[in-house]
Order: structure tokens, then C-alpha cells, then sequence
């Protein structure tokens, strides 16, 4: 992972990039301190994930029943 100041981020911009889009992260710093990070955007996917649930799974009934007063104060913060 290469560090790069500000400075240079900004003349080197093009060839940083290039950089990048060959996988590699490079991190850019303020004064030496690291500040933002260039990163690779992930592979967009091949396939269309499915929609719903996975097969076989049921909410159970409990999820559905109110939650314990204590739980609830808990949420509200008393």
C-alpha cells in the first residue's frame, strides 16, 4: 500500500488512478497524516442475486409477541 501526500495526489492524479484500477490501495495524507484512502471498487456481480428469503427459513411466532417491559425501558432509556 503506497502513501502519497496531498501535493502530490493532486499532479499525480491520472497515474495514481491507473494505479488503483491494477488492484492496488493507496493512501493519501494531509501533513503525513493519512487522511483518504484510493481503493479498488469492487467486481460488479455476474449473477442477479435472489430475492426473498432462503428457502426453508420461517420467522418464528415469538418474533411477532411483544417484547418484555424491561426491554423496553431499556429502549427509552429509562
Amino acid at each position: 500500500m503506497k502513501k502519497v501526500n496531498l501535493s502530490e495526489a493532486k499532479t499525480q492524479l491520472s497515474a495514481l488512478i491507473e494505479r488503483v484500477a491494477g488492484g492496488e490501495s493507496i493512501i493519501i495524507c494531509r501533513r503525513n497524516v493519512p487522511t483518504a484512502e484510493l481503493r479498488p471498487l469492487p467486481k460488479a456481480r455476474r449473477r442477479r442475486r435472489p430475492i426473498g428469503l432462503v428457502r426453508g427459513f420461517a420467522v418464528p411466532a415469538s418474533f411477532f409477541e411483544a417484547l418484555p417491559d424491561e426491554v423496553i425501558r431499556g429502549f427509552e432509556g429509562r
